[in-house]
């Protein structure tokens, strides 16, 4: 692979992201390429997404690399229909930057601009960090793609709780997700 060769590496991944039908998301679930190694790209964990230790500064390039961004069983990847590079993540590929109330439900928007309804499909979901001990909240997104709400966020969730068999707890779309005990970090 030679990254002057337009049908590997990042060219072959822009791409393909590009050829998906209208504005949708490629069918990454339906490629099935060889691995072709590792590729020198960090989502850090603020979501900074990195390519050989730089800020890639383009944020139509991350939103279309998010776009057939896949989680496997050995990792995070970029697939194309004939490459399949393993890439490096450090807690989740996406932040859930904003949200809005629609009809009975709670809209997420991430920050490569993806928006996910929480519900039966999309859950909503709190743990502790186990090293701050402080609230790490999640979305699921797409296809085993999650979420870390940010704090902000968060503070709109919790505004919008109610107490629920001693958890405070917010409801989307007929469903019911705690966010903690009240008096824990979440109030």
């Amino acid at each position: 692979m030679t990254p002057s060769d337009p049908s590997t590496g990042l060219a072959a991944i822009a791409e393909a992201a590009k050829q998906a039908p209208g504005r949708g998301l490629p069918p990454v679930h339906l490629w099935h390429p060889e691995h072709c190694g590792d590729i020198d790209i960090v989502i850090r964990a603020d979501g900074t997404w990195m390519h050989e230790g730089s800020p890639i500064g383009r944020a139509e390039l991350v939103r279309l690399f998010s776009t057939v961004l896949r989680l496997d069983p050995d990792g995070y990847h970029l697939v194309t229909p004939g490459e399949k590079l393993k890439i490096t993540v450090e807690d989740l590929p996406f932040r859930a930057v904003a949200m809005r109330v629609d009809g009975d439900g709670l809209v997420f928007t991430t920050d490569v601009g993806d928006e996910t309804r929480a519900g039966p499909d999309h859950a909503l979901i709190v743990e502790t960090d186990p090293v701050t001990g402080e609230p790490a909240p999640r979305i699921h997104v797409r296809a085993g793609l999650e979420a870390r709400i940010v704090r902000s966020v968060f503070y709109e969730l919790v505004e919008r709780a109610e107490v629920r068999d001693g958890q405070l707890a917010v409801q989307s779309d007929g469903v019911w997700f705690p966010l903690g005990p009240p008096g824990a970090g979440v109030e």
